[in-house]
């Protein structure tokens, strides 16, 4: 027996399920499946931070907000940031970004990415959207002018629509057979969370070092500005080093890497290494099938802006297909897909393009390039309006918005 739907989302991450949500009144029958239980958890005020987390900016917090899902998550546990400092482990540059240069409260909020996410199921189970928990695919191949899953169980799906949500190793984007564009950053990320002696000043710190970027992002608790989510990116061979390391001797290493900026570094919760990757797919869409989120494209974590980029995927996708539907025209036609991609693609390039920049310049080592970075730093900490600029493209305010970013 096959179920049947107008739209299948594969992946109930934070874009899968931010994008089931968009789609709720669309009138349209949705099912949103994924290989987990698609439970919420009970949340403990007093639990140690997840590793994972998200820099998620005032346009991904409008979404949020206008999926009713922001005040689930903001009950929970955010950390506003309003500030962010960034400066060469090699040099002199520094540069000091605000909220307050552009006239805003925040730059944005630092949130654990099981957060954002049972902050998004809490609304889906009280919608009228399909949820398919504990279903893994394990085939997927056109059926006429449909798409046939099938599950690990044996249960099969139909759909004339497939969007692909389900993460950097998308099993859609495989079975499929569509092609990406890939390569190592021969990089690796350690993630975890630190207490410090000095309060974080509600303030986002990165450090470039020869071997990689090194952030501390401000986490609260209680009020407390002790504790920091860090992603630390360096080589293969130093990474697997400071995984062996016991908690003090991690600590000690990880204070002198961040040059004690924030005091002693004086605990840490359990460490996840990742390895780094870039990623992006040739075309985000093609008859029938659409790839958003970390699916069509992963970027360097440095400016933590992946699931900033997959947010806008996910309204902009809702906002095509909802038009589409009003025009009555064929959701999985490929011209109807295209207008996604037309006004996805150029903007998430640009990004991939200047956080590549960015990590390269900074990794540089010949002196020419040494002096161009730290001038470069020195020259736009003098100049108000260019940092303005970047503070907008942090908020995520400017370019082609969808309807759900819009103030």
């Amino acid at each position: 027996m096959e179920t049947r739907a107008d739209l299948l989302i594969v992946g109930a991450g934070m874009v899968g399920s931010a994008l089931a949500l968009a789609l709720r009144h669309s009138g349209l029958e949705v099912v949103l499946l994924d290989g987990g239980p698609l439970t919420v958890k009970p949340f403990d005020p007093e639990a140690p931070f997840e590793p994972r987390v998200s820099a998620l900016s005032a346009a991904s917090q409008r979404i949020l907000e206008r999926l009713g899902a922001w005040e689930g998550i903001a009950r929970r546990r955010v950390s506003p940031y309003s500030d962010m400092h960034v400066w060469d482990g090699s040099g002199t540059g520094e540069i000091h970004f605000s909220a307050a240069s552009v006239h805003a409260q925040v730059l944005g909020h630092i949130v654990e990415n099981r957060v954002v996410q049972d902050g998004l199921l809490e609304r889906l189970h009280d919608s009228d959207v399909g949820l398919l928990p504990n279903a893994r695919l394990e085939q997927l191949r056109r059926s006429g002018d449909d798409w046939l899953l099938t599950l690990a169980d044996g249960r099969k799906l139909r759909a004339p629509l497939v969007i692909a949500a389900d993460g950097a190793n998308s099993a859609v984007r495989r079975l499929a057979g569509c092609q990406t564009r890939e390569w190592d950053y021969l990089h690796h990320a350690i993630v975890t969370s630190v207490r410090c002696s000095q309060a974080h000043q509600a303030t986002a710190w990165q450090r470039f070092t020869d071997e990689g970027p090194l952030a501390f992002l401000p986490l609260s608790r209680d009020g407390g500005q002790d504790w920091c989510s860090i992603v630390w990116s360096t080589t293969p061979e130093q990474a697997e080093q400071a995984m062996a390391m016991d908690d003090a001797a991690f600590c000690a290493a990880l204070e002198r890497a961040f040059e004690g900026r924030l005091g002693e570094v004086l605990e840490a919760d359990p460490r996840v290494c990742v390895p780094l990757r870039q990623r992006h797919a040739k075309r985000y869409v093609e008859q029938g099938l659409a790839l958003i989120g970390d699916a069509a494209h992963t970027i360097h974590p440095l400016a933590g802006q992946g699931v900033n980029l997959g947010f806008l995927d996910a309204a902009v996708l809702a906002e095509e297909l909802v038009r589409a539907c009003e025009r009555g025209e064929r959701l999985a036609d490929v011209k109807v897909l295209s207008r996604f991609e037309r006004r996805r693609m150029p903007h998430n390039l640009a990004l991939m393009a200047a956080m590549e920049g960015f990590e390269r310049l900074f990794q540089a080592n010949p002196l020419p390039l040494r002096w161009l970075r730290n001038s470069g730093l020195k020259l736009v900490e003098q100049l108000p309006e260019a940092k303005a600029v970047f503070v907008r493209q942090a908020l995520g305010l400017s370019g082609d918005l969808p309807e759900l970013a819009r103030a």
